[in-house]
């Protein structure tokens, strides 16, 4: 039982999200079902980074606990979204000889290419999280999805080297093993959630994945079913509750209050008579004094400003890779803040491209609260590593994206070991 069991953790700013799958054999064959998810406040992380190791260990160990109560087994090992802003992300390529002396290209050569493919300077500080090829080179025959079997003499890959800042991976490998927990891999965000929200066909045209979190925004870029580019961006709902508290000088947890109930990202929805009296929503948070009516095309202005600053952050990284206004499939939106009410519109209007909220197309589960935009993360680090342990590569390869990662992370958990009596 307990080997069939696949969690995905993802650890936000403001919430510690678990999602607990099932691989179970039916007449069908083997599938996946999610029989868990859950939800615990974060303390202890800002921006995707661990702070204080103490609080954020708490914290994930009352979302386990809270998991193990509700699927009756034990959690022993978890796949781990990461989603810090210092995050980067480099093209590198590879050449290696073919090895057979009949010039048939083997799994060794194309790890050998990989392998070669790594050998670019990562900054001291930094280390790599994923190695993902996106195509192969035979001799002169270009734009090859997997040479295994091909014939040829040399053999080149064109590879996406993402990195993470070593200390923040450390802290946050950290936290996680002193709650008992083993780390399957560390992947990506934004890379998981695609798992569970695009489909292939999506990924073949040209689409985009942004996650809009409380204080990050993370995007990754996928086309000819390979990832093209990804980048996690410091600036977040958080900064449109600040807005809101700035603009309408009023506390910031009545601020989250009338962005939640009142906001809006098209101010051309409301006219200036449209008044909003927020004393009850004050004194429901203990706020008597707060006895005012604001302008809700005001608000709406103000949440718009921040939107629409947010979108040409993400437009300037498709700027980067010559995809802006140039993906078909368009822009799939997930994460806390792409909740606002016309946030879909704002985003074609800044991006120039379709867009629409991501959905759960892939699983099947009885638990509705895993269809909700906030659990899509980690719903798609279960779909990632139920796709790993079944022996499917990512990206039409035989070996996952993160494996690099895992040795650094065995080395955390062998020094951690070794503090304990």
């Amino acid at each position: 039982m307990k080997d069939n069991i696949i969690a995905g953790l993802d650890i936000g700013s403001t919430a510690i999200r678990l999602v607990v799958g099932q691989r179970a054999v039916g007449e069908a064959g083997e599938r996946l079902q999610i029989i868990g998810a859950v939800d615990a406040p974060a303390q202890g992380i800002s921006r995707g980074v661990v702070n204080s190791i103490e609080d954020a260990t708490s914290a994930i160990s009352g979302c386990l606990e809270k998991a193990e109560r509700i699927v009756g087994v034990p959690i022993s090992s978890v796949w781990v979204g990461i989603n810090g802003p210092n995050i980067r992300c480099e093209k590198s390529r590879g050449i290696v000889a073919v090895g057979k002396s009949d010039g048939e290209i083997t799994e060794e050569d194309v790890s050998r290419a990989v392998e070669a493919a790594q050998a670019l300077s990562v900054p001291p500080n930094y280390e790599i999280l994923h190695v993902i090829p996106i195509n192969f080179t035979v001799d002169s025959q270009v734009d090859i999805k997997d040479p295994i079997g091909m014939t040829g003499i040399r053999l080149e890959v064109e590879a996406l080297i993402i990195q993470g800042l070593s200390n923040q991976i450390k802290n946050l490998t950290k936290a996680i093993y002193r709650t008992g927990l083993d780390i399957e891999d560390l992947v990506l965000s934004p890379l998981a959630a695609a798992e569970a929200v695009m489909s292939a066909k999506q990924k073949e045209l040209g689409s985009a994945l942004v996650n809009i979190g409380s204080t990050t925004t993370s995007l990754a870029v996928f086309e000819e079913g390979d990832l093209l580019h990804t980048a996690v961006l410091p600036i977040g709902s958080e900064h449109i509750t600040a807005d809101v508290a700035i603009g309408l000088r009023c506390p910031i947890n009545l601020a989250e209050r009338i962005k939640i109930e009142y906001g809006s990202a098209n101010p051309e929805n409301f006219s200036k008579k449209d008044l909003i009296d927020i004393s009850d929503l004050a004194s429901e948070e203990d706020m008597p004094d707060e006895s005012m009516q604001v302008s809700r095309k005001y608000v709406a202005e103000i949440i718009e400003a921040r939107v629409e600053e947010i979108f040409e952050k993400v437009d300037q990284e498709f700027k980067k890779i010559d995809r802006s206004g140039m993906l078909p499939a368009g822009v799939f939106l997930i994460g806390g803040g792409s909740k606002l009410p016309n946030i879909v519109d704002s985003a074609k209007a800044n991006l120039r491209l379709p867009a629409c909220l991501g959905a759960n197309k892939k699983i099947d589960s009885v638990i509705d609260k895993i269809n909700g935009i906030n659990f899509l993360t980690a719903l798609g680090l279960v779909a990632w590593g139920n796709q790993l342990t079944k022996g499917k590569g990512r990206f039409n390869l035989n070996w996952p994206g993160g494996a690099v990662v895992g040795k650094t992370a065995e080395k955390v958990k062998k020094w951690f070991s070794s503090l304990i009596p």
